[in-house]
């Protein structure tokens, strides 16, 4: 029996799937009961509460079990061990398509639906005209849902599933086929319903709609409940988890990389131009320990690190650097030169290292680096002979701090000031990337 403060209660809950390598041996399982299957655990036993009026976000990655623990809980899978407990009428948003009749039209489905639930016709017809209003797709509404695009059968559903009179409002990430201001739509009548005492349980990729509606959430990963804690704590390890698994899985590709060439993987990029009497020996994106990184979060200070050989002696050798997007656009850049570094000069077969650390002040994303060596010694650039280039050399990743959202391609330090009504005060918010012993810190300032 639930306590009245309790609105789900998972208990135990374990799923496991049976995988058949032939059809056929799931046939002659049935016939003589030998096992010929593999198991897959999706869920591993899962316990927590839920409690009336809280809103929950499931966090994890694709294939952590969010949406199969999100059926078990809206009745729609049953669990192979363990038991989930509901105090209220459940409302879930799985996906497209769930609960509609593809035949029939908008109007028709939104009164199905209220029938399943149990709803009056009379009722019905009252809720009819809001639900309509909110989904706003206009004509299509007397027209079948089959002819409806991802982003209007979304609007649908999500209007009729807010308006069954929830106590518990099950959401599986299905506002991402929205636009944009649909989206925001739905995050403002969730948070008007959180107000009036709906218990949601919600689930999306993006970290900031799960800090902005969750109070709490649970950290899913390979069927396993890692952590349960406030919205901030999951998914700031969430973030930290992904950010760590991609330098793992970079860092072992390049081993495999420099295994195969005592270039690593320079020497077979098609991307490399230049007659190369000073060439790259090695590109690579490192921390203040100097361990190889392909993820950074924002506010981080990243190091480019380029190790540079010379076939015959050389003087003034400068390098330098370009960091582009995923689209190819030129972001930002320098060189030692323009940045009055004292040039290098080497002898025949020695080699230099030269690092770039510049601040992680990106949209979240993916970024590649590309980095030239040259000699110059003219202002003007008029004596430039370039030695090697390379396209595409390395890359990384960025991952978006909810704390510091980055609307365009980059952030850049901004003063703003302003004065309040009566008595004329400034007040100057600054945020800073600062370097201290190989940390940013944030600085605020107020000017009275």
């Amino acid at each position: 029996m639930l306590s009245n403060d309790i609105a789900i209660k998972v208990s135990n809950v374990s799923k496991v799937y049976h995988v058949y390598k032939d059809p056929k041996h799931r046939l002659m399982q049935m016939i003589d009961n030998k096992k010929r299957y593999d198991e897959f655990w999706a869920l591993q036993s899962i316990s927590f509460d839920v409690k009336k009026g809280s809103t929950v976000g499931l966090v994890g990655r694709n294939g952590s079990g969010k949406s199969t623990l999100l059926q078990i809980i809206a009745g729609t899978v049953m669990p192979s061990t363990g038991h989930v407990e509901v105090n209220g009428r459940v409302v879930a948003l799985l996906e497209l398509g769930s609960g509609f009749n593809p035949e029939f039209t908008g109007r028709e489905n939104v009164y199905l639906n209220g029938a399943m639930f149990g709803i009056s016709r009379k009722d019905m017809d009252k809720k009819f005209p809001v639900i309509e209003a909110f989904a706003d797709i206009g004509e299509y509404m007397e027209q079948p849902v089959k002819t409806y695009s991802s982003g209007m059968f979304a609007r649908l559903a999500f209007a009729v599933a807010i308006n069954m009179d929830p106590d518990i409002l099950i959401v599986d990430e299905i506002l991402a086929v929205g636009d944009i201001a649909f989206q925001a739509k739905c995050v403002a009548k969730l948070r008007k319903m959180k107000d009036e005492g709906l218990t949601l349980l919600f689930v999306s990729h993006s970290v900031d709609a799960l800090k902005s509606l969750c109070n709490e959430a649970v950290l899913l990963e390979k069927g396993n409940l890692l952590l349960i804690g406030t919205s901030e704590e999951v998914t700031n390890r969430y973030l930290a988890s992904i950010r760590e698994e991609i330098n793992a899985q970079h860092n072992k590709q390049d081993e495999l990389d420099i295994n195969d060439s005592a270039y690593g993987n320079l020497s077979s990029s098609q991307f490399r131009y230049g007659p190369g009497e000073v060439f790259f020996e090695s590109v690579q994106m490192i921390d203040g320990e100097s361990n190889i990184v392909r993820a950074y979060e924002y506010g981080q200070t990243a190091r480019l690190r380029c190790t540079i050989q010379a076939k015959k002696d050389m003087k003034n050798i400068n390098v330098s650097f370009l960091v582009r997007d995923i689209t190819g656009v030129d972001l930002f850049g320098s060189t030692m030169f323009d940045e009055r570094i004292e040039l290098i000069n080497l002898k025949e077969s020695e080699k230099a290292i030269i690092d770039f650390a510049f601040p992680i002040a990106l949209r979240a994303g993916s970024y590649s680096v590309s980095v030239a060596v040259n000699t110059v010694s003219s202002r003007d650039y008029s004596d430039v002979y370039l030695f090697e280039q390379i396209d595409a050399a390395t890359a990384f990743e960025v991952i978006g701090n909810p704390l510091r959202p980055v609307h365009y391609k980059f952030h850049l330090p901004i003063t703003i000031s302003h004065s309040g009504q009566g008595e004329r005060k400034w007040r100057t918010n600054r945020y800073l990337i600062m370097k201290n012993g190989g940390k940013n810190m944030v600085e605020n300032g107020e000017i009275l």
